[in-house]
């Protein structure tokens, strides 16, 4: 059922809402040209709709309705049937105030085939193919890396069935014992079997059965002095052993996807990575089109519903942000795949270690995705326009100042050139001798010390200062400056909006009395945003260094079961605290005397997770 309505002199809001249901369904959103600006789904269509048009809406929002003359409505049975709708509509329809995913590639598989000697190999499509499919892979690239590896341990084909059947010799692959040559009949259809039954085991996730297995063989040959024999048993147990260590999640079983998001400068990045039958088989990153700024739980929201279109859905889906409608989510992926998908964001052990790696990920993929050369000089360009300077801005710097109720104060100061972040000319400061929490004169120190050495000619001056805050701390570095002799530096001011959140800022110009305010979708905006968070990113983690130091002493003497000698060992062993505190669990185990408990109580109390 459709509804729609449309008007040549404008959109009549009042006459259109008076005819709304109350029932579930999905609304479009049309422009003059009968272009789709936007596609919603409500529980109440009414209700949902009537928003629009009854309350105070953000800008993004009223640019949006500004150009709105028609609106279509779709009744459904469910919220959860209108969810599915309005992912399939946003996928199909590409509206510009969506979130969009972009991803028309489909993901590779290993296939192995239903022959009477299976091949295995790379295939990518529709699975109509006979046989078993294992995965999906996040990438070519890391099929045939398992493909690579699987050829070391198992001897079965993955040449296309043409050149198989065409053989008057063994190939290449035969010759270097990467293929037992069942295309000229140098093994059995029996014992092929058994190597095609521990390669399915393999890519079951079930890799300790198939040690098990050869580890029995491997005794069996040498009782017989079968010594040959038991030295390839030997190898393989060696070779499976290395390719589980780089494969496998500690303590994981079954299928999962965790999926981690970073939103910044408008701009977001989700990282995906895949476990299937309890093995990683790599991530990939995403970069969602996004139509302004974004928190992460919104982002992940609408890309959960476009990703899982058409794809297997895992059992869990373990995020980095739980949306705000995952149980509507659950719901609608539970219906698709035909078995119950739960979506969490709490979690501990072993999946909050690959959570958090997911998250850093994310992080530094859209990291490197704003540092594009291209995409930087566009910004600079949009920033010298936006601030109406004479030339664009070659070397930008910002400083921020991080504490903990006034406690082990660092400053910070991050560098931007046309290429994008200059991390070789990042400074931390440790900030001493002012009375806690005062942030202007932690302000005017950093200051004060920085352009001293500039003056010195340590380093090089830059055309544009970002000072992380408003009108106090812009006159505060202002006169700093001036004391130093730099006074044709322009300043500007990041100061926070009304309610804090992004795409709010209130820009502070040295020499101008109003704030400048950008829309949320200003290149030049994102840029200062860019730099802001950069600052803020490099200035909390050198404050959160500088209170670990003192505490990490502390924290090792406070782990029950580690007394002086343990200390002593495990301080040895790698090198020292700073070594102890990056050390991973399995790490731990390797240190005489620390068993797996003990070494997982170690690691929680670096990692503040006891």
């Amino acid at each position: 059922m459709a509804q729609t309505i449309n008007s040549s002199t404008g959109f009549d809001s009042q006459s259109f809402l008076a005819t709304l249901t109350n029932r579930p369904g999905v609304y479009r959103m049309l422009d003059g040209e009968g272009q789709v600006l936007y596609v919603g789904k409500a529980k109440d269509l009414k209700r949902r709709v009537c928003s629009y048009f009854a309350r105070a809406l953000g800008q993004r929002l009223q640019a949006m309705i500004s150009q709105v003359a028609a609106i279509e409505v779709t009744v459904t049975h469910t919220e959860a049937e209108a969810l599915l709708l309005e992912n399939n509509l946003i996928k199909s329809l590409r509206p510009r105030y969506n979130v969009l995913f972009r991803d028309d590639k489909s993901y590779p598989y290993i296939h192995l085939s239903a022959d009477a000697f299976p091949r295995l190999g790379l295939h990518r499509g529709a699975r109509s193919q006979g046989g078993r499919y294992f995965g999906p892979y996040p990438s070519t690239s890391a099929t045939r890396e398992t493909l690579y590896l699987m050829q070391k341990l198992f001897l079965l084909r993955q040449c296309e069935d043409n050149f198989y059947r065409n053989r008057s010799r063994p190939c290449m692959q035969y010759q270097i014992k990467r293929c037992s040559a069942p295309c000229v009949d140098l093994i059995s259809t029996e014992e092929y079997g058994k190597i095609v039954r521990q390669a399915t085991l393999f890519l079951d996730g079930k890799g300790r059965e198939l040690t098990e297995e050869w580890v029995r063989r491997m005794d069996e040959a040498a009782a017989r002095l079968e010594y040959e024999q038991a030295a390839r048993y030997r190898d393989q147990i060696a070779n499976l052993s290395r390719i589980q260590e780089r494969q496998y999640v500690y303590g994981e079983s079954g299928d999962l996807d965790i999926l981690a998001c970073c939103s910044r400068a408008g701009s977001a990045c989700v990282q995906v990575f895949f476990i299937r039958q309890g093995r990683n088989l790599g991530n990939k990153a995403f970069f969602p089109q996004l139509p302004a700024e974004m928190e992460p739980p919104e982002v992940l929201a609408a890309f959960l519903g476009q990703y899982y279109l058409e794809r297997e859905v895992p059992w869990e889906i373990l995020v980095s942000h739980l949306p705000a409608n995952a149980h509507l989510l659950e719901q609608m992926l539970s219906h698709q795949a035909g078995h119950r998908v739960g979506i969490k964001d709490q979690v501990r052990g072993a999946r909050s270690h690959w959570l958090q790696m997911a998250e850093q990920n994310a992080e530094l993929a859209l990291e490197a995705r704003l540092a594009g050369r291209a995409g930087v000089l566009q910004r600079l360009e949009a920033l010298q326009e936006a601030l109406g300077l004479e030339e664009r801005p070659e070397r930008i710097e910002c400083y921020d100042v991080s504490h903990t109720s006034g406690e082990q104060t660092v400053a910070a100061c991050v560098v931007f050139d046309r290429n994008g972040p200059l991390k070789t000319a990042y400074r931390r400061f440790n900030i001493n001798g002012l009375t806690p929490g005062d942030d202007y004169g932690a302000m005017e120190q950093v200051i004060q010390r920085r352009y001293t050495r500039l003056r010195n000619g340590e380093g090089e001056t830059p055309d544009l200062v970002l000072i992380d805050g408003g009108k106090g701390q812009l006159a505060t570095a202002g006169r700093a400056l001036m004391e130093l002799g730099f006074n044709d530096l322009i300043l500007l001011g990041i100061a926070k909006g009304p309610d804090r959140r992004p795409g709010q800022e209130q820009l502070f110009l040295s020499g101008s009395g109003e704030p400048l305010i950008l829309p949320p979708n200003s290149p030049a905006l994102h840029l200062i945003q860019q730099i802001r968070d950069e600052a803020h990113r490099f200035a909390i983690t050198g404050h959160r260094q500088r209170r670990q130091q003192g505490r990490m002493t502390s924290t090792l003497e406070q782990i029950t079961g580690v007394g002086p000698k343990r200390r002593q060992l495990l301080l040895k062993h790698f090198g020292g605290l700073q070594g102890l505190s990056r050390a991973g669990v399995e790490d731990l185990c390797r240190v005489k005397g620390i068993s797996r408990q003990l070494a997982q109580q170690i690691y929680d109390g670096f990692h503040g997770l006891s």
